[in-house]
């Protein structure tokens, strides 16, 4: 029951979409009606709030830390395994994608995936964001840098996490995250895909 309800809590904290309640705050338009459609930190940069981008990021990446590290906390009192744990990472990246808040319109979950990986071994987040850091600054293009660092980011697991279930969360989220950036993807290809800070038309 405590183990479900683990899973359930974190789905609902990762349906928080930081991108379309900022945005609200800030008197915006939903970012789901500009740029890419996309209600993550990289469209909301694209109104050139880069105040209101960076907040988006910031919630994004903390619902991400604070869904996994709740369920932490919680581990050994109501006696939840390590696979619960592995569960409760994915669900919350899983409510970022499909929000039950939001018409399940949700993000592509760069900066829930990063602050779940934070929350599960904070070497393996920090290897992602380097990565995603130097490719960001090289190349310019958010999907790339983040698409690098997906890919990467089992591998590292690999090596840095202390329970095969973390490590096989991991890929899981890789797989989502790699998933929702078909159409990046596809844009990376045929040499469509914007670059950081281009305006939304």
């Amino acid at each position: 029951m405590f183990n479900l309800l683990a899973v359930i809590t974190s789905y609902l904290i990762g349906s928080l979409s930081f991108a379309v309640i900022v945005s609200k705050l800030f008197g915006m338009a939903d970012p789901r009606t500009y740029g890419s459609g996309n209600p993550g930190a990289t469209n909301v940069l694209r109104s050139g709030k880069k105040k209101a981008a960076a907040l988006t990021l910031l919630g994004d990446a903390l619902k991400g830390l604070v869904a996994v590290l709740l369920a932490l906390w919680v581990q050994e009192p109501l006696g939840l395994d390590n696979s619960t744990i592995a569960l409760v990472a994915v669900a919350a990246l899983v409510g970022h994608m499909w929000p039950v808040f939001f018409g399940f319109k949700g993000g592509k979950g760069v900066a829930t995936a990063l602050g779940v990986l934070l929350a599960l071994s904070w070497p393996t987040a920090l290897v992602c964001a380097v990565v995603w850091l130097v490719m960001a600054f090289g190349f310019k293009v958010s999907s790339l840098a983040a698409l690098t660092a997906t890919v990467l980011s089992p591998v590292a697991a690999y090596f840095l996490m202390p329970y095969g279930s973390w490590v096989w969360a991991t890929a899981v989220i890789a797989l989502l995250v790699l998933y929702r950036h078909k159409s990046n993807i596809q844009n990376l290809l045929s040499g469509k895909e914007g670059k950081i800070g281009d305006k939304a038309e």
